[in-house]
């Protein structure tokens, strides 16, 4: 079992965080360093396993459904994983929530691929773990395209500024009405998570402090807790 750490403020983090954002906006790698940071474990999405993800990026006709599918029950499997193990009280930090998986469907499927897709997920997600926090990563198309060509997926260099810009307005609606967890919204332009201790930790402290509600995080002004 996995022991959950303790600050020296006695600030416990949360038990379960999900981070959430478009593509390249550096869900995966603040992920990974959370994770290491409070020593959790790490649910992360396993892109490399759909089969038919490729043959989508290469705009392959008939591979949107297959691949949202795959994405589907993949993360579904993830998210049991959970629940199954709650005994075991598991700490855990994910790059995904599985509310995503729909989001990508409503722009990668046909109107009548959408509605299969969606008698399925209906079924499949029901009862599944709310995170104890969810962080939404938000940044411009234009430094999204940035981070993709830098990072040099090779699958990733066929996505087209139309594609990042739709997931990126279905993120904007979605948690402007999201209330299943607390949720901290990120201005991700703005800091590198990545290359820069002190940004990272400004994070991690004010994410400390987040217990309930919408928060925003925006380190060029002054965060602002609502």
């Amino acid at each position: 079992m996995t022991s959950q750490p303790t600050f020296t403020d006695g600030t416990n983090p949360p038990k379960f965080i999900a981070i959430e954002g478009n593509i390249g906006v550096g869900k995966t790698t603040l992920a990974k360093k959370l994770a290491e940071t409070f020593n959790y474990e790490t649910l992360l999405e396993q892109p490399a396993e759909n089969p038919f993800l490729k043959r989508f990026y290469d705009n392959e006709d008939g591979a949107a459904l297959a691949t949202q599918l795959f994405f589907l029950f993949q993360r579904v499997k993830q998210m049991q994983s959970i629940r199954q193990n709650d005994m075991f009280q598991p700490v855990r930090v994910s790059d995904f929530i599985l509310e995503k998986d729909e989001l990508f469907a409503q722009v990668t499927l046909e109107p009548e691929e959408l509605k299969l897709y969606q008698q399925v997920y209906n079924q499949m997600v029901d009862d599944t773990p709310a995170p104890d926090l969810v962080i939404y990563l938000q940044a411009p198309v234009d430094v999204l395209q940035q981070r993709i060509k830098v990072r040099g997926i090779d699958m990733e260099q066929r996505v087209d500024i139309d594609y990042l810009t739709r997931i990126n307005e279905l993120y904007t609606r979605f948690f402007h009405y999201y209330d299943r967890s607390p949720l901290l919204i990120v201005n991700a332009e703005e800091i590198d998570v990545v290359n820069n201790d002190d940004d990272y930790l400004g994070l991690v402290d004010y994410l400390l402090r987040v217990k309930r509600g919408r928060h925003y995080y925006n380190p060029v002004a002054q965060p602002v807790l609502l």
